[in-house]
């Protein structure tokens, strides 16, 4: 099993900005020089405590940091950007990176980034479709282009010179394109399907119920056999919020405290989710009332906590409990405590994973 690390990142809207990016930097720079086999950021535009705006930007900026990690944009919000301008920007990263890029996408997910452009009342599912659309044609394709779509189109044909270059979109590194990766939050959801069928790989979101979580196996087969193919679990990414101590007190007391960093990440996705009418993805039964998903339930049964052992048997059996994924993503909380925090990083590079593979060695 692979490792991967996540991050949104969530931090309190109080801490200052500074500080935080310096951190986020911090924890990519420790997951490379710790053997991480992949690192993703996300970002959104209007969120205090979500501060990434841009992941390209954000990783363009660890590009000559970090020497071995791949670098991943979890994700792009296809929808906020015009397709000509992603399309540019990713390739040049995929440059920066010499091909160390895997391409998150998705259609985005707060609402408060929708009405800032216009889309609140728009089909951004549509728009996301069309938007990959359209950036894998300007990579397949050459200039002029000529793409035209409901929501974009995309041509150089009255400016360009390509005598000299004029009107040509650099293309990426990794040919014909750099993996694509889909973030995925949804029980029994049809974008991975979709996903699975066009070759992409999926990251089951870390606050989603292991239930659901496994609806995403299914799927997943399901996109396989619709396109003849082999499945390929190993590029199956599961995303967990994981804390991991040289003692259970210490582990415990960190991860569920309800005003620590880890409940506080819960406290907030639990008022945008719910807010925005997902109650469903904290639930472990679709009869479950909404009244019993309180923060003390989200947190005893999303949060995986202990020391290297224990945690390492949660791994298990989560992956007895959801389907054979190949790749766990750590996910990334605020540096309350900046000792602890890089301490679980550790323990989870150097302890936990070997004892997860081993086992599974085992049972091979």
């Amino acid at each position: 099993m692979k490792l991967s690390y996540f991050t949104m990142p969530l931090h309190p809207p109080t801490r200052d900005y500074l500080e935080t990016l310096l951190e986020d930097r911090a924890a990519f720079v420790l997951a490379d020089e710790l053997g991480f086999h992949e690192a993703f950021v996300g970002e959104h535009i209007t969120d205090r405590s979500e501060t990434i705006t841009s992941c390209l930007m954000f990783l363009a900026s660890l590009a000559y940091q970090t020497q071995n990690i791949r670098l991943g944009s979890g994700t792009v919000n296809l929808p906020n950007t015009h397709p000509a301008a992603v399309a540019a920007q990713v390739a040049m990263l995929d440059h920066m990176l010499e091909g160390r890029f895997v391409f998150g996408i998705s259609p985005g997910g707060l609402r408060s980034d929708f009405e800032v452009f216009g889309t609140l009342e728009q089909d951004r599912t549509a728009m996301f479709d069309e938007a990959i659309n359209q950036v894998l044609r300007i990579w397949k394709g050459e200039a002029p282009y000529d793409i035209e779509g409901e929501f974009w189109e995309v041509s150089t044909r009255r400016t360009m010179d390509l005598e000299i270059g004029q009107g040509i979109i650099i293309g990426p590194y990794q040919k014909p394109c750099p993996p694509i990766a889909v973030a995925s939050m949804s029980p029994f959801s049809k974008s991975v399907t979709k996903a699975a069928r066009n070759g992409w790989s999926i990251i089951s979101a870390n606050f989603l119920q292991p239930v659901w979580v496994a609806s995403h196996w299914e799927k997943l087969c399901e996109g396989w056999d619709d396109a003849g193919v082999p499945s390929e679990p190993d590029d199956w990414r599961v995303a967990k919020s994981i804390f991991v101590a040289d003692d259970e007190k210490t582990a415990r007391d960190y991860a569920m405290d309800p005003s620590g960093p880890y409940g506080y990440y819960y406290t907030s996705l639990m008022r945008k989710l719910i807010g925005n009418g997902r109650p469903d993805l904290f639930k472990t039964r679709r009869d479950m009332p909404d009244s019993d998903v309180t923060h003390r339930f989200v947190m005893d049964s999303l949060i995986i906590h202990g020391t290297p052992t224990q945690v390492a048997e949660q791994i298990m059996a989560l992956r007895e409990e959801v389907g054979p994924f190949g790749t766990l993503v750590y996910a990334g909380h605020d540096w309350a405590d900046v000792a602890l925090s890089r301490r679980s990083m550790e323990l989870m590079a150097n302890e936990v994973m070997p004892i997860v593979n081993s086992a599974l060695g085992e049972d091979g």
